[in-house]
């Protein structure tokens, strides 16, 4: 029958959690002070920035530590309001429903303090950054609003979920850029290779939970989890993720063309990445379902570690027949 728990732990065979009361390790636990090593994606932001401004580095720390502390709290804010009113849809899931705002009794006031303070926190210690990083840490919050609160509420509406999510991807990047240089944003061939490399992270995610709790709780359920899934569909989920991967590979290519040529050899390693990526995303009970366990697939850190190097050693290596790319060349024929 719709709306009926099958096999899901922690709930009565009519769908009613059996819950205890909140303890303060559960206040922390929603948080998710765990997930901070997604902020991994600021990190090519600050490294980039660098590269072409080429700041002091005695000039960076402060701001690289304060912003990090920053965006931390944002998130976790962010991460409080999810899981806070997720709670009701994650009980359908065989893993989430074991979430402390699923699995707990937790306190409606005490979860909205919680958010206030991490809200705030997170806003202070941007404003010590820059006027821009403040801006950004403002749109990072509005982003988190958008994805989870009704009305708006993206993360029920096909692909839009994806790509809203995906938003905090370019917001990231902005963030780390923001800490090195607060005059520029960065270039929007590669704010939109952010974003579209976003979609197809969370794309091949939502292509792994579809697999994975399709097969375990039932098509049923996992459509009660998440609104968007009832028009979602294995192929569907593998088509965008393609077409996500594509756009985001063309506007790699823009940025690199445009700023550093000598960066156009990193290609071949940007693809090996997404293409170990989408592999990991296929393996049964995937850790794409996860990000902050991808860092122990240790081809894909591997790729990343070796696309770091490449760019370092490209920015201060030069290769003057790349130019020739740039130009129109026809291969003459003999005889033509």
């Amino acid at each position: 029958m719709p709306g009926r728990i099958r096999d899901v732990p922690g709930t009565t065979s009519e769908g009613v959690a059996q819950r205890s009361p909140g303890r303060f390790v559960d206040y922390v636990a929603i948080a998710r002070p765990d997930h901070w090593v997604k902020h991994v994606f600021i990190l090519p932001g600050i490294v980039l920035a660098q590269l072409l401004h080429r700041r002091e580095l005695n000039e960076l720390l402060m701001p690289i530590v304060i912003g990090l502390a920053s965006a931390a709290l944002l998130a976790s804010a962010n991460y409080v309001i999810n899981e806070w009113l997720d709670s009701r849809y994650d009980r359908f899931h065989p893993i989430k429903s074991q979430r402390p705002a699923v699995a707990r009794e937790l306190s409606a006031p005490l979860i909205y303090l919680e958010y206030a303070l991490l809200a705030v926190g997170g806003l202070a210690l941007g404003l010590l950054v820059s006027k821009l990083f403040f801006v950004v840490a403002w749109l990072f919050l509005l982003s988190g609003l958008v994805y989870n609160v009704e009305p708006l509420r993206s993360k029920d509406r096909i692909y839009l979920d994806v790509l809203s999510e995906a938003l905090n991807n370019p917001i990231r990047l902005t963030l780390g850029w923001a800490m090195v240089d607060s005059g520029t944003l960065p270039p929007s061939s590669l704010v939109l290779a952010y974003w579209m490399g976003g979609a197809f992270l969370m794309t091949v995610k939502r292509y792994a939970e579809y697999r994975s709790v399709s097969g375990t709780a039932g098509v049923e359920n996992l459509a009660l989890y998440r609104r968007s899934f009832r028009d979602y569909s294995e192929r569907s989920l593998l088509l965008s993720a393609f077409i996500y991967a594509f756009m985001s590979a063309f506007f790699v290519a823009v940025f690199l063309i445009k700023y550093r040529i000598e960066y156009l050899l990193t290609m071949p390693l940007v693809a090996a990445l997404f293409a170990i990526y989408l592999d990991i995303g296929l393996k049964p009970e995937s850790s794409a379902q996860a990000p902050e366990r991808l860092f122990k697939e240790h081809r894909l850190v591997a790729i990343v570690v070796l696309l770091v190097i490449a760019f370092v050693v490209l920015t201060v290596v030069d290769v003057p027949q790349l130019e020739r790319l740039t130009d129109p060349h026809f291969i003459e024929l003999p005889g033509g």
